[in-house]
């Protein structure tokens, strides 16, 4: 559990790392999906799983890699050119928050208890009280309605998954492989509209995203996988709340970002609002874990 809050949690510094050292957001939504599938597509063969062979799987896959990585992946790096790593980290933990907004909206959460309704009310005000807009250079803009996109795409990518492709059979390494392959195709489609850098990225951009393709996008999946079978969905609910932690601390350290008494208020008050809203009378269901293959 504590590699996989490292390696998932660290994935936000390594797109900030890759940012700073000249590279587009589309180059390392691009490289990321394409490392993270060559990653799992190797994990799934040493597991002897094959890849799905019919057409209408392949169908839902594409939709789903459209918004659980192709779409958040993009608008993660383009949220953290001008927002901080760790205070993407934190918005990352919304995704729930989404998710139960959205069951609301399409009426498959109803009754819902008074305090899974406060949980969701007070997880936006932490992320109101992120942004500051009351005050002169809060994070606001087009970087954290990006950041917070991103988190909503992961929300409708858990619905629709949840509908189409959870508990259908398949291989979980093989789907969540052709997943990723689904993801680099759809990106690298949009590569020729990607803007051009004369000078390249720098090697410690080159080493981040690396990292970010094959440890902070395949095994952390592949991680995330082995605990839900391991020790059950609950046990592997739980890392979501360790990532803004290991986000924001990195960004300290390592980028030297600012932690301000604000933000660390606000991401308590998420955690705060995000675990209200899981209180439910059953165990939490794979869907609300399934890992978005990194941040």
């Amino acid at each position: 559990m504590v590699v996989l809050a490292l390696l998932w949690g660290s994935g936000f510094l390594w797109i900030k790392v890759a940012l700073n050292g000249g590279l587009a957001p589309l180059h390392i939504t691009v490289v990321r999906c394409a490392l993270g599938a060559l990653a799992l597509l190797a994990l799934a063969r040493s597991a002897r799983q094959r890849l799905p062979r019919d057409r209408r799987t392949w169908g839902h896959l594409v939709v789903a890699a459209l918004f659980c990585n192709a779409v958040p992946f993009f608008l993660f790096a383009v949220g953290e050119q001008t927002v901080d790593s760790g205070v993407a980290g934190v918005l990352n933990a919304t995704t729930p928050l989404w998710s139960l907004a959205i069951g609301i909206a399409i009426g498959t959460e109803r009754g819902l208890p008074a305090t899974r309704l406060f949980g969701l009310v007070l997880g936006f005000a932490g992320t109101l009280l992120i942004f500051a807009p009351w005050q002169h250079g809060g994070a606001t803009g087009r970087g954290a309605l990006a950041l917070l996109g991103a988190a909503l795409g992961y929300a409708v990518a858990f619905a629709y998954m949840d509908r189409h492709l959870i508990g259908r059979g398949g291989a979980p390494l093989a789907l969540s492989a052709a997943q990723l392959v689904c993801a680099t195709g759809l990106t690298a489609l949009a590569l020729p509209a990607g803007p051009a850098h004369p000078g390249g990225p720098t090697t410690t951009a080159v080493i981040a995203v690396i990292v970010l393709g094959v440890l902070g996008t395949g095994v952390t999946f592949h991680l995330n996988s082995r605990l839900i079978a391991d020790e059950g969905p609950t046990a592997a609910a739980t890392v979501g709340y360790l990532l803004p932690v290991v986000s924001v601390t990195l960004g300290a350290i390592v980028l030297d970002e600012p932690l301000s008494v604000r933000v660390v208020a606000g991401m308590i008050v998420v955690l705060a609002g995000v675990g209200l809203t899981r209180v439910r009378g059953t165990a939490t269901s794979t869907a609300e874990v399934r890992s978005p293959a990194s941040p």
